[in-house]
């Protein structure tokens, strides 16, 4: 399916192009419509549910289950993505806003991303809501895994007055935010649905675009799946990037069964490691019109319903972390209040008491390093993927915000004569 990104306008164009050939014609509604469109039914509020708990050899990394107050927008955790969806390079027609009509907590436990229609042309007039975290780290690093997941519930609405409704759950590449070019950050559409068709896509977008490795823009898609219920319930929709495997995976699940998976080997090592080796940041949109639509049949039309929503129940993300032994050495870390480290064959690892409030960490490799890259996780929460400081030979790398007891696991990511290796983890307790 299409990238959700801003992209150019040759891609626009080539996402035309895929419509035409799919349906044989645009589907799009005439700009001269003049029927008016009626609001949608009032979705009930479920009863929310309690974030789980991390599954078995995971722990939970970071997690958000809406509890603000009726009415309020999102939180410190979450940013808009505001502007007109013409300008995201997909043929959306809303705009994106930061109204609470759009986007807003029920006061019940839930996220609400909400499209609303204005006017008489079922092609314009349409507002609706975009959201992304604030953090870029969510990722596995080497050796380890990372599962995002959510409760959804799509919009409650169907073919017959739903047409032209794209919601997604999905997520980019942390280096698109420090400039790497889209395809190549990666894009993992987790949740897609389109014209309320009850279904679930799951993509992978990468390389370069037009075409390339990864068939861009459309990309290496899990083709569309049943989604029964999905509009009148919630259901949950997660990726696994598994690079405790060889070759690296990702795995996509609908209710807790893998319903596609793609590998790395699908693709050259450079394309694969530039698209998935490194954290993403989370996004939650709720389109109107666009290139995927049109594929399907088309964009919003003169029975198209204003007011479908988006409804989040909570938002997880798991992981679990390398196994002991490694390429790198064989050698455990080392418990200690106050400090710790290690000797492995590739270097030395420490971690020392700076302040009350600060640590720091570091690693002397025996070979020098062209870089290395910092893993840790603070009480087993809100891992951080970090590149240190080289100073003169020894990697450093300060973790500040800490009380008496917090513990800090850590480990390396490292390279070593053109080939990247791993250390074991240490456990650091600030004293």
């Amino acid at each position: 399916m299409p990238s959700r990104r801003r992209m150019t306008a040759l891609a626009v164009a080539a996402i035309g192009v895929l419509a035409l050939i799919t349906t044989g014609a645009s589907g799009n509604a005439s700009a001269t419509q003049t029927t008016a469109l009626q609001p949608a039914a009032l979705q009930p509020a479920a009863a929310p549910a309690a974030v789980p708990a991390a599954p078995a050899g995971f722990t939970t990394t970071w997690s958000d289950d809406f509890n603000g107050a009726s009415g309020t927008g999102i939180d410190s955790a979450w940013k808009y993505d505001t502007g007109a969806g013409s300008t995201f390079g997909t043929g959306e027609i809303e705009t994106m806003t930061n109204s609470t009509a759009n986007v807003y907590q029920d006061g019940n436990g839930h996220l609400v991303l909400k499209a609303l229609h204005s006017g008489t042309d079922p092609a314009g007039g349409w507002t609706s809501g975009r959201v992304e975290t604030q953090a870029a780290t969510f990722g596995a690093p080497a050796g380890g895994v990372v599962e995002m997941v959510s409760a959804i519930q799509q919009p409650n609405l169907t073919t017959a007055n739903g047409a032209g409704y794209w919601p997604a759950f999905w997520m980019l590449g942390s280096t698109l935010r420090t400039g790497t070019t889209w395809p190549g950050s990666g894009e993992v559409d987790i949740l897609e649905d389109v014209n309320s068709r009850s279904s679930v896509f799951g993509t992978l977008h990468c390389g370069v675009n037009p075409g390339g490795p990864c068939n861009e823009s459309t990309g290496i898609g899990s083709g569309e799946h049943a989604c029964t219920g999905c509009q009148t319930g919630y259901h949950t929709y997660a990726v696994q990037i598994d690079r405790s495997v060889s070759p690296e995976q990702i795995r996509w699940y609908l209710d807790g069964t893998n319903y596609f998976t793609v590998k790395a080997n699908q693709v050259d090592a450079t394309t694969w490691a530039n698209a998935v080796d490194h954290p993403f940041f989370i996004i939650y949109d709720l389109a109107m019109g666009g290139g995927f639509p049109s594929a399907f049949g088309g964009g919003p039309n003169a029975n198209t319903v204003s007011g479908g929503q988006m409804n989040v129940d909570w938002v997880a993300v798991y992981n679990k972390a390398p196994g002991g032994t490694t390429t790198g050495g064989t050698t455990g870390g080392g418990t200690t209040t106050g400090g710790s480290g290690g000797t492995t064959a590739d270097g030395t690892a420490a971690a020392v008491r700076v302040n009350a409030t600060q640590a720091q960490i570091t690693f002397k490799p025996t070979t020098a390093a062209a870089y290395v890259d910092v893993h840790y996780l603070v009480n087993n929460a809100n891992q951080q993927n970090l590149r240190m400081t080289n100073n003169a030979g020894t990697w450093t790398q300060t973790v500040g915000n800490l009380s008496a007891g917090n513990t800090v696991t850590y480990w390396f990511t490292y390279e070593k004569s053109g080939a990247q290796y791993d250390s074991p983890h240490y456990t650091y307790t600030q004293s």
